[in-house]
């Protein structure tokens, strides 16, 4: 039994007539009996009754007409589905995105691609850091993941959004306010509030810190950015974070590094992987909007 043989059966016995079916499909009469006549064939029925002037059903036809209406409407149903899929008016996108980001990046892009694509559904997954959310790239759990990008990726292929950096931040009447940059050498003797352990943030500062010589005296740790900064702002300690994210708020001083932390924000997914239309209209929308184009590495890839 084919499809096609279905639609011509349901055409005949709509409009009573092999011939109008004929015209409406835009075949020959001939074509379309023959198709039936086998498929009366295959099922071992007769599905009209010819002995009359219109294409009459049997009882049998009445039966199975009912059913095959149901089936070619559930068949132009998914084609409809697919051609909205295609035509980026129908599908789901899961998008994996660490705080900070999602915080203050993220927004942003939200907002303007569901004007741009109402039919399309992102689905934000705020996962603890960006490391977690590439590891989740490699496991299949997510589509698409807005990161600190890695240096280098053999897994991973990228789409630059913007650089940031990170800053120090720190009360308004802090005595470092006043530098114009600032060494981590200076440093030594103050408390830190840090994002927690397995973020990129964490880690750097981290590093950087024994390469001066000292282990950062950290007093509380989150990756609630809210809280970190409002222990900053009522003067509990320092912290590292990214520009975006502390340079307008009036309660923080914040100070740039003399040898500063810079890294790439942006998209990734991982390489080789099926994308769908969905996940290609979002790519696509970031490349249109931040005038950029993918990277596709070649490295080994570096944790962040």
């Amino acid at each position: 039994m084919e499809l096609r043989q279905i639609k011509y059966f349901c055409m005949v016995s709509k409009l009573n007539s092999f011939t109008k079916a004929a015209e409406k499909l835009h075949i020959s009469q001939p074509s379309i009996t023959q198709a039936i006549r086998k498929l009366e064939q295959e099922l071992d029925v007769q599905l009209f009754d010819r002995s009359k002037k219109k294409s009459v059903l049997t009882s049998e036809g009445q039966a199975f007409v009912i059913r095959m209406e149901k089936v070619l409407h559930e068949f132009e149903q998914a084609v409809d589905e697919l051609k909205d899929f295609r035509n980026l008016q129908k599908g789901t996108i899961k998008v994996g995105i660490p705080p900070m980001i999602v915080s203050y990046l993220f927004p942003d892009i939200f907002s303007c691609f569901k004007n741009s694509y109402p039919g399309l559904q992102l689905l934000p997954s705020e996962e603890t850091s960006s490391l977690e959310a590439a590891a989740k790239l490699e496991t299949d759990e997510l589509d698409l993941a807005i990161i600190i990008l890695p240096e280098h990726s053999t897994t991973l292929d990228t789409l630059t959004i913007t650089e940031e950096q990170l800053v120090l931040c720190m009360h308004p009447e802090h005595p470092l306010c006043k530098k114009q940059f600032i060494s981590f050498d200076q440093l030594k003797d103050e408390k830190f509030i840090l994002l927690k352990a397995g973020s990129y943030q964490h880690q750097m500062v981290i590093n950087r810190c024994l390469h001066h010589d000292f282990m950062p005296n950290t007093i509380f740790s989150s990756n609630q950015i809210k809280t970190i900064k409002s222990l900053i702002a009522n003067g509990s300690g320092i912290s590292l974070l990214m520009e975006m994210v502390v340079k307008d708020d009036p309660q923080i001083a914040v100070t740039p590094l003399d040898k500063p932390i810079k890294f790439d924000i942006g998209l990734a997914w991982k390489k080789d992987k099926y994308l769908s239309n969905a996940s290609m209209g979002f790519i696509k929308f970031l490349e249109e909007r931040y005038k950029v184009t993918r990277k596709f590495n070649e490295s080994s890839f570096v944790e962040r």
